[in-house]
């Protein structure tokens, strides 16, 4: 059941109907009989695999919540010595000094244990047969002519949606270990928390204490938010049907088979597809919120205008913001700041210098975090060389910075809105080069792919009208181009503030005249094809 489905818009319809018709008390429950019911569509056996982490999750931060009171309720008792175990000592500091440290010891492996069975079960079901290809090709380079393991037996569907889930659960584990958040005690309530249905398709990455505060209330209707709610749906229907699936038609056959689609078919196809990518993913996103919205439940914005960034370090705090921020939070830091890794920082200024060694560290814990960011993306060694690109690049500009710097300094046009203009484009080509990484078939392709670019010398395919006949109408260029004028104007509008805000606050004949051209322009240009199912969103199979 995809978002652009008519089974999805029949089924958020009953949904935010029935959802204001039950009491109150058990509204939160309601949302997570929908959202079982919402994600067996997706197949029985998806179930298995979000109830496995939704229970991991659960046990975990409750053994981790009643070692914590077990601590608290010794320490202020008068039995605090027998507790830690050191009745005999009469020094009760020195005896609940130790007994602390012994249960500290004891949090920090149910945590461990916790953040492993997670990761298990999302590397069996997301990256095993990513694994067991590897094995097999390994053994190919030793001279076994047979697979160790014949990777097609397995029979293993991917869940939809379980990178984004699972990063959710392992978060929220972290923040119950740091003391963050208190253990949600009502595993009903939990469960919703990591299978709240809008979220489910691809995000956003959610914390426990965000979401929690309107995800777990009950609501009343509001008028307001049901309908701005919808008109965020309608939006991201635009954004999907208009523009997203509209820019596939050719885009897709360049990405099924680059080898032939070589050269200038590349170079717009990669441009055309990192447009298609943003349309796509904020589409899904804006619809996602859109839902949630109308239940009163508010989710985090995903994205801020990416395509306005002037640095690839910018970019990467407007786009997939949730994403960024779970990786920054959760792995750059602890990693960071890690006993081992100031050990290494300390070597590192002993023998490199001040310089090299307050930076080395910097670049260990950022490649570790680009690492786990590429193989996130997607089980393929072609995600693993697009997280590496992107902390070279991101190192390579953090190193250089002090340059850039003093360049900004001696010349005033870097500060003119041409050289901002300049640097978005610059930006934007650098994004689009990376998203080949997304689909080439493999990496000797992906070279093969950007190289053919400067030596294939195919330019003419634009004024002979040859890239059109990808499946191009002049029709479907005039809507393609006006959509992305369209989400233009709005991207700067929305610099402003909330564009919904500023609409609502037009006299009625004008607010009428935009959400209904909105609504026709999605019914008359949407990309709908014979029988209509709906195109999966990019980010469902993550």
């Amino acid at each position: 059941m995809f978002f652009t489905s008519y089974e999805f818009i029949g089924f958020l319809v009953l949904t935010v109907v029935l959802y204001y018709l039950v009491p109150k008390k058990i509204q939160p429950y309601f949302l997570l009989l929908v959202s079982y019911l919402f994600y067996l569509t997706q197949g029985a056996g998806c179930l298995v695999y979000i109830a496995l982490i939704t229970a991991i999750a659960y046990v975990s931060a409750m053994a981790i919540e009643h070692n914590r009171e077990k601590q608290k309720r010794c320490v202020q008792s008068d039995e605090s010595l027998f507790c830690a175990g050191n009745e005999k000592t009469a020094d009760r500091k020195e005896a609940l000094k130790a007994f602390k440290k012994k249960q500290q010891k004891i949090r920090t492996r149910m945590f461990t244990a916790g953040v492993i069975l997670l990761l298990l079960v999302l590397v069996f079901a997301k990256y095993l047969g990513f694994l067991i290809d590897n094995l097999n090709g390994i053994a190919s380079l030793f001279g076994s002519k047979e697979p160790l393991i014949a990777a097609n037996t397995l029979g293993l569907i991917m869940p939809m949606g379980i990178s984004f889930y699972t990063l959710q659960a392992i978060g929220y584990l972290i923040d119950v270990h740091r003391e963050n958040i208190s253990a949600e005690r009502n595993f009903f309530r939990f469960a919703l928390f990591i299978s709240f249905f809008p979220q489910l398709v691809q995000g956003p990455i959610s914390r426990f204490e965000d979401l929690s505060k309107t995800l777990l209330a009950s609501h009343d209707f509001d008028r307001k938010n049901v309908f701005y709610g919808m008109q965020r749906i309608l939006w991201g229907f635009f954004k999907k049907m208009v523009i997203a699936d509209r820019i596939l038609i050719g885009v897709g056959k360049i990405m099924a088979d680059p080898v032939q689609y070589n050269g200038a078919y590349v170079f717009f196809g990669m441009l055309l597809f990192s447009l298609e990518l943003y349309a796509d993913f904020s589409g899904g996103i804006d619809i996602a919120i859109g839902a949630a919205e109308m239940l009163g439940i508010k989710l985090t914005e995903n994205f801020d205008r990416p395509y306005f960034s002037k640095s690839l370090k910018e970019y990467w705090r407007r786009w997939h913001m949730s994403m960024c921020n779970w990786f920054r939070n959760y792995l750059f830091f602890p990693v960071s700041t890690a006993r081992w890794m100031q050990k290494f920082s300390k070597f590192c200024r002993n023998k490199l210098g001040a310089a090299l060694g307050r930076n080395l560290p910097i670049y260990a814990a950022s490649f570790i975090v680009w690492f786990a960011t590429g193989i996130w993306h997607g089980a393929s060694w072609n995600y693993v060389i697009w997280g590496l690109f992107n902390w070279a690049v991101l190192m390579t500009s953090e190193t250089l910075e002090p340059k850039y710097r003093s360049f900004r300094e001696k010349h005033a046009f870097t500060s003119s809105k041409g050289w901002k203009l300049f640097q978005m484009c610059r930006t934007f080509l650098l994004i689009s080069v990376m998203n080949v990484f997304d689909w080439a078939l493999s990496p000797a392709t992906l070279v093969k792919s950007l190289a053919g670019i400067f030596t294939t010398g195919n330019w003419h395919i634009i004024w002979d009208g040859s890239f059109f006949a990808l499946g191009y109408t002049l029709a479907d260029i005039v809507i393609i181009a006006l959509g992305l004028l369209v989400v233009l104007a709005v991207s700067i509008i929305r610099n402003g503030g909330q564009i919904r805000d500023r609409i609502a606050g037009l006299a009625f004949g004008w607010r009428y005249l935009i959400w209904t051209g909105l609504f026709l322009a999605v019914l008359l240009f949407g990309t709908y094809g014979i029988g209509y199912d709906a195109s999966q969103f990019i980010y469902n199979r993550f």
